[in-house]
């Protein structure tokens, strides 16, 4: 099985314990308590929570992540990745919003974005910005 689908509704939770093993991808709805171990990717528009004993090797794309195992990879968050103390963390991750607590190993890039703007340009050299009386010509253009 290459991929495991979990086709629920928003307000269910799903949990899979310390005992499980995956080799493949995840895909879910809703939310997902995970603890176990997974060598694949994990993709969601849901809440994914990894526990103490969770070990992913593999990206992960969600709504939201709680991290308090191991990953190594990176992880996309459309909202919010929380890092809880002891989590070990190797990858990149991008968010718009991210909390890190207090005795996580993180080693990657981060790129927060609170207010989902993309990069702005660089503003123009001072020699291409209009004064006095040109700027009232361009503006009136």
């Amino acid at each position: 099985m290459d991929t495991m689908n979990t086709n629920t509704n928003n307000s269910s939770k799903n949990v899979l314990n310390s005992d499980v093993e995956i080799k493949g991808n995840i895909r879910f709805s809703g939310e997902l308590a995970f603890d176990g171990k997974l060598d694949g990717e994990i993709h969601t528009d849901g809440l994914l929570t990894l526990g103490d004993g969770a070990v992913i090797n593999g990206n992960i794309n969600a709504q939201s992540v709680v991290v308090r195992g191991k990953v190594n990879g990176n992880i996309n968050a459309k909202e919010k990745i929380d890092i809880k103390s002891k989590a070990e963390l190797f990858g990149d991750i991008r968010a718009v919003k991210l909390v890190i607590e207090e005795g996580v190993t993180y080693v990657g890039k981060t790129e927060v974005n609170p207010n989902k703007v993309s990069p702005a340009p660089p503003p123009p050299r001072p020699t291409e910005i209009p004064k006095g009386p040109e700027l009232a010509k361009a503006g009136g253009r």
